[in-house]
């Protein structure tokens, strides 16, 4: 197994997001449903369980999603702002329908353990989405002040898939210990995903049905239409 990180081959072609699309064992996946989308689109055995996250938030919400999926012999990191819809008919298919978006992103920093950031350039959505995540993850920090993440981590970028849609999106960066990726889940055998997960999975699937709710006059973004 092979992790590819820094500046790898992949990034020296002209397409880079296309030239992975074609690595062996690399799959996406497209689910069309609601203007509100979730994104993994570093799914896969490269940012563990973020594709699990994304796509089971919007089958409980009845959102879109779009995912990534690499396989557990080589693992290529595309920088975000570099997945291109233009290289993609079905990454252009899901930002085309979707209004807003919350990409689900894995990090890891041993002074950011239990911290839960909220990047992205929708910030009415970052805060709307912090205010229902903290009473569904207690035992986390729920960051959606940019001044206080990380640039690296912040989505910003105006090709960051997060904010191709019309009212923009959400990055959310998930420290390992709430993906069940970290040593204190060793014991956990279940049933079900380690309870952290799941409590995140039913914040996301509730954040979109009460985004979608509340806008679904004036369109998913909140903004008013013209």
């Amino acid at each position: 197994m092979a992790l590819h990180l820094g500046r790898h081959e992949l990034l020296d072609s002209d397409r880079p997001f296309e030239a992975l699309l074609a690595q062996p064992g690399v799959n996406e996946v497209l689910q069309l449903d609601s203007r509100f989308g979730f994104m993994a689109f570093h799914g896969g055995w490269l940012e563990e369980v973020t594709d699990d996250i994304a796509s089971t938030a919007a089958e409980r919400s009845g959102s879109s999603y779009y995912g990534v999926l690499q396989g557990p012999d080589d693992q290529w990191h595309i920088p975000s702002h570099l997945v291109n819809p233009a290289e993609s008919a079905n990454l252009a298919r899901f930002l085309d329908h979707v209004d807003v978006v919350i990409a689900v992103h894995g990090f890891g920093r041993p002074d950011l353990l239990r911290s839960v950031l909220l990047g992205g350039q929708n910030r009415d959505l970052a805060e709307f989405l912090a205010c229902r995540l903290i009473a569904h993850l207690p035992h986390y920090e729920v960051v959606h002040d940019l001044s206080k993440i990380p640039s690296r981590l912040r989505g910003q970028h105006e090709r960051n898939p997060v904010n191709l849609p019309r009212g923009g999106g959400v990055q959310i960066e998930l420290p390992p210990r709430i993906r069940g990726k970290s040593p204190m889940w060793t014991g956990f055998r279940g049933p079900g995903r380690v309870p952290h997960h799941e409590a995140l999975i039913n914040g996301l699937a509730a954040t979109a049905q009460a985004w979608s709710t509340r806008y679904e006059d004036v369109g998913f973004s909140g903004r008013e239409s013209a």
